[in-house]
């Protein structure tokens, strides 16, 4: 009689976390991470200048497996900015080939699967003239 109560409970717990849509664990997870991530970003202003500008010296961390910026949702539209991250212990190029990505107002990740405790500058450049004065964030 024990046992068929016991698995009774169960069942009855069963149905009543179905009933009230408790999401499974993975979205919960991924949520956690990606609020986490973006959570401990770093807000930066990139003034207009024709060479590239650097910022950093950044160490990554377990926060984030992705290195990631975006615009601040403020900027006009059509406002972007490209970016790279240079990985300093290693070289002193942009990863990607050397190659920058162009970025807006949504979180983009210029480079992915960094490892933790890797050292690194975010080298930025206009995609244009029109970006003067720009706010912009860093989730690594």
């Amino acid at each position: 009689m024990t046992r068929s109560r016991a698995f009774a409970s169960v069942l009855f717990t069963a149905a009543a976390l179905l009933g009230v849509g408790v999401a499974p664990a993975s979205a919960h997870t991924s949520a956690a991470a990606a609020t986490s991530c973006y959570g401990g970003e770093k807000t930066l202003t990139y003034h207009y200048q024709t060479a590239a500008k650097e910022y950093g010296t950044y160490t990554t961390s377990s926060r984030c497996s992705d290195i990631n910026i975006r615009l601040d949702s403020g900027t006009p539209e059509g406002w972007y900015l490209d970016a790279c991250v240079v990985f300093v212990d290693h070289t002193t190029k942009c990863n990607n080939d050397d190659a920058y990505t162009t970025h807006g107002t949504e979180w983009g990740t210029v480079a992915t699967d960094v490892k933790d405790g890797t050292h690194f500058i975010l080298r930025i450049h206009a995609y244009d003239q029109d970006a003067r004065d720009v706010t912009f964030h860093l989730a690594y």
